[in-house]
């Protein structure tokens, strides 16, 4: 018998040594990144502008050459700190994705000339980070969120060329009609005395009052920006690091639509246009109207609408699974479809 239980040790070891052998060579390939130095996927994006050059913060995680995704943040000048839970799970799918600060955000370069701060401006900046990370027509997707997907929509109407799929996370296609559902809709679901202490502060233009805070969190955050008891450490950082100078010049100072330069902002009849894959995202409580986002689904080419029932603006944290599950399922059709 000894014979043969050497013969069986022997195949144990064997198969135990390819096993280590695969999972060794699939973390060097999931890890490395060919860089000289590495830095836990950080790297500084050098960014061409007609004011100058300057860098903008990314952080790559994975490798996989059919699925690039690259997240946009919202703001105007947010950072991609609040979308730290998408790490849990495209790190799982085995997606290779990019966290990224846009020019003006906290880990991001700050430059001061205010003509920086245009949507032309930054899609011409996303198109300079899809060079740098090496992503094309066969493998590039872009998924935005609130302001970023103004972003992702602006930059699919230009570049779609250069993308395999666009996902458009709460935010509507017009800011007109931004700013009807929530005077129209989301103002009336608030308690009469509270709006008007609201909008008698807007309308003395006192937003650094404290007061004005004190009012909006409880009684708009809460509501329908994220409907978390206890906000995630990732977005009350965001928080804490957003860029008012510019959130301000291009959304106004009024969570009540938009009144900065983007105040005029439409593309609802430009959306024909979009013929790559696209995902709209709605969600029940959102501050964009969720039936505008599933009309903008049939307005493109090739659309699909995902409905959060118990999210808000900030569905991937507030109604988490069913975003998630809506995000990956669609990526991987995309990726499956020839």
């Amino acid at each position: 018998m000894r014979p043969l239980c050497i013969l069986v040790m022997a195949i144990l070891v064997l198969s135990c040594n390819q096993k280590t052998n695969t999972e060794t060579n699939s973390q060097k390939s999931y890890f490395s990144y060919g860089d000289s130095i590495e830095s836990g996927g950080v790297r500084m994006i050098p960014i061409q502008t007609p004011v100058g050059n300057f860098k903008v913060w990314t952080k790559r995680f994975g490798t996989n050459p059919k699925i690039k995704i690259l997240l946009l943040h919202g703001g105007p000048a947010m950072t991609h700190e609040y979308m730290e839970c998408f790490e849990t799970f495209f790190q799982k799918e085995g997606f290779e994705f990019y966290e990224y600060d846009q020019l003006g955000s906290y880990y991001s370069d700050q430059p001061k000339d205010s003509s920086l701060w245009t949507t032309e401006r930054f899609v011409e900046e996303v198109e300079q980070v899809r060079k740098a990370i090496h992503a094309d027509s066969s493998n590039f997707y872009v998924l935005g969120n609130s302001w970023g997907g103004i972003l992702a929509m602006e930059y699919a109407l230009k570049y779609q060329k250069n993308m395999k799929a666009v996902l458009v996370a709460n935010m509507v296609a017009s800011a007109s009609e931004y700013a009807k559902y929530a005077e129209e809709v989301l103002a009336k679901q608030m308690n009469p005395a509270v709006l008007a202490e609201i909008k008698a502060l807007e309308a003395k233009k006192d937003f650094n009052n404290p007061r004005y805070m004190e009012l909006l969190i409880p009684n708009f955050y809460h509501e329908h920006l994220c409907r978390l008891k206890e906000w995630p450490d990732g977005f009350n950082r965001t928080m804490k690091h957003v860029n008012p100078e510019i959130y301000t010049l291009m959304q106004g100072p009024s969570e009540f639509g938009i009144s900065g330069r983007l105040a005029n902002w439409d593309i609802k009849n430009r959306l024909k246009e979009i013929a790559i894959p696209t995902l709209m995202i709605g969600a029940k409580h959102d501050t964009m109207d969720p039936k505008a986002m599933e009309e903008q689904s049939k307005l493109v080419q090739k659309g699909k609408y995902l409905y959060c029932p118990n999210g808000s603006h900030l569905s991937m944290w507030d109604d988490q699974e069913v975003f998630m599950k809506g995000v990956i399922e669609f990526v991987h059709e995309v990726d499956q479809t020839k």
